[in-house]
């Protein structure tokens, strides 16, 4: 730990702290009640995501003020900021939706003019919600700073109470919101009746904390630890357990250890440790975000790491974490048969792990993995050497459909499902696509194609689990497939590609579909084709009218749509690390 008066004249907080100039800068830190010896240490940003919007960030406060004691007991002076999120859960299925994928870009901006603003030193982030999650790890990245990141935690899995009215398919077992999405297909199937539905949205969620499956934020915050920005094991424990403060505040103490040791966040994030996070997530069949999310944060770094990269990972490793959407475990269950760290010890035997990683910790993954205790349980974590199954659980397609790729989430697929062949039905929007299902407008065999749903052409790249949750409620899930230019979220199953590139407003081959034409997915053999000729496909794109006129010609939408990237690179809005000419922390 930091001892003493501290040599600033490397770290940014010099420029506010030092020296007489800075004598007006000082009068404020002192009309907040700071002294001398608190303004002349290291100064830690501890960004959080809190807000009232969903229980996933509810209780990122109060972990903040656990970092903070961290943080002191370390040497160092914190400064609590928080940035924004939005809720995918509370945003998905309407237009609030648009403006998920673009708040990753706004938490990273955001944190990164904080940081600067207030030259900030080092950086501990809390965030409990999808996006907030890489967007925090991508401000980490982008200032370089030494920095530690932490998870809020799961919520805890909900119980349809004895006695009810609830049907037996959703009692004796763990409820959590994926379930409700798919109760809604139920309902309007006249599968579920009224009071049965309102029993359950009333006990599906019965805590703090993101949502319990391998949905994005857990897939996300496996990474945080997979790639060496968060400590072992900080992602398991559920929001409410009192013991997530003991994680914060040793956080805290972490960061100033990165501070002595002029360990930043590229030392920790590398192609290796990328390597890594996508390992974890095929094992774990994690969200197909994370092909987003992880090219990204690369870009941040300005290391070439693209969806395919991710896909190529995927394809060899081997699925051996039974959790939730396609599996039977939540994020509290694999926190108790010993978290990440057992997992990464699994692929270890393997040989599919980079062992000389740096990480949060200051030492090497292989150390790391050294000293963890215990061995995979054979219920929700199998041995890697008798997997699930023996190839990921996230695959990436490419084909005259998709020449920038595509990807879609097998875990829990049976083989005999992994191919799909039959007739599209195309939608112009997500909307469009609801309202059809929710009809029953469809047929069995049918490929439902949902276009202009891109980062651009969205614009936002929303996520369809409205609409493939109604498909699984209706017991279509398997007897119907579904592509997009959009997002899948977390909690979807089924066979249901996204990340379709190049996007329909982009001119990809998406958007010259017509209704009829004979589609191709194929997860065994990465395949993504339609049954056109490259003379009929040049011939379209001639006839096309371009890109759909949509609502959004002003505000933060607006500027997201002109600056956002292809998904192929992480639909990123700005060129990264590779054509940076300075480095924050060397300012």
């Amino acid at each position: 730990m930091l001892k003493g008066p501290t040599d600033k004249s490397k770290l940014p907080s010099r420029h506010v702290t030092e020296g007489p100039a800075r004598a007006p800068h000082r009068s404020y830190f002192y009309a907040m009640g700071l002294g001398d010896q608190e303004i002349h240490q290291p100064w830690v940003g501890v960004a959080t995501c809190w807000n009232e919007a969903a229980p996933c960030n509810i209780a990122l406060n109060r972990q903040a003020q656990a970092v903070k004691l961290g943080v002191k007991q370390g040497g160092g002076t914190p400064r609590e900021f928080t940035t924004i999120t939005v809720t995918d859960g509370i945003a998905m299925g309407h237009e609030g939706m648009r403006s998920s994928l673009a708040s990753r870009e706004a938490i990273a901006d955001t944190v990164e003019l904080t940081m600067r603003g207030h030259c900030y030193d080092a950086l501990v982030g809390l965030a409990g919600c999808d996006k907030s999650l890489p967007g925090m790890m991508m401000a980490m990245v982008r200032l370089n700073t030494p920095s530690v990141f932490i998870y809020g935690g799961s919520i805890l899995p909900g119980r349809a109470p004895s006695g009810s009215d609830v049907p037996e398919e959703y009692r004796n077992r763990d409820l959590t919101v994926q379930d409700m999405f798919e109760a809604v297909g139920n309902h309007q199937a006249g599968n579920l009746s009224d009071a049965a539905l309102d029993i359950l949205e009333r006990v599906a969620c019965p805590s703090a904390g993101a949502c319990g499956g391998q949905f994005t934020a857990n897939t996300m915050a496996c990474v945080s630890e997979a790639i060496g920005l968060a400590l072992p094991n900080s992602s398991g424990a559920p929001a409410p357990y009192e013991s997530r403060d003991q994680y914060s505040i040793a956080s805290g103490e972490a960061v100033m250890r990165l501070i002595e040791k002029n360990i930043r966040a590229r030392d920790v994030v590398t192609r290796k440790s990328l390597e890594n996070a996508a390992r974890v997530v095929a094992c774990t069949g994690g969200s197909t975000n994370a092909g987003l999310h992880l090219p990204a944060i690369a870009n941040e770094a300005g290391i070439d790491f693209t969806l395919q990269d991710v896909c190529d990972i995927f394809r060899d490793t081997p699925y051996f974490v039974d959790l939730k959407p396609g599996g039977k475990y939540v994020a509290k269950d694999l926190y108790e048969a010993g978290g990440v760290p057992i997992v990464m010890k699994e692929l270890r035997k393997a040989g599919l792990i980079h062992e000389d990683c740096i990480t949060a910790t200051g030492k090497t993954m292989g150390e790391v993995i050294d000293e963890t205790r215990g061995e995979a349980d054979g219920r929700v974590i199998y041995p890697v050497e008798t997997p699930i199954t023996k190839t990921g659980g996230v695959v990436g397609l490419t084909g005259n459909l998709a020449p920038d790729g595509a990807i879609v989430k097998v875990a829990g697929m049976e083989a005999q499902h992994q191919r799909f062949v039959g007739p599209a039905r195309v939608f112009e929007s997500e909307e469009e696509a609801f309202e059809a299902v929710k009809a029953r407008a469809y047929k069995e065999g049918e490929v439902i194609v949902i276009r202009n749903e891109g980062p651009a052409g969205g614009p936002g790249m929303r996520e369809m689990l409205a609409t493939t949750a109604a498909l699984s409620g209706q017991g279509m899930g398997k007897k119907v497939a579904l592509i997009t230019d959009g997002r899948f979220s977390g909690a979807t199953r089924g066979f249901c590609v996204g990340h379709v590139g190049p996007e329909a407003a982009h001119g990809g081959p998406i958007g010259l579909l017509k209704d009829g034409d004979i589609i191709t997915l194929d997860a065994i053999k990465g395949e993504l084709s339609v049954d056109l000729s490259d003379e009929e496909l040049a011939a379209r794109r001639e006839a096309w009218d371009g890109p759909r006129k949509t609502i959004y010609t002003s505000g933060a939408l607006w500027k997201y749509a002109q600056l956002v990237g292809s998904a192929k690179y992480g639909a990123c809005t700005h060129p990264g690390a590779r054509e940076e000419s300075h480095v924050y922390m060397d300012l």
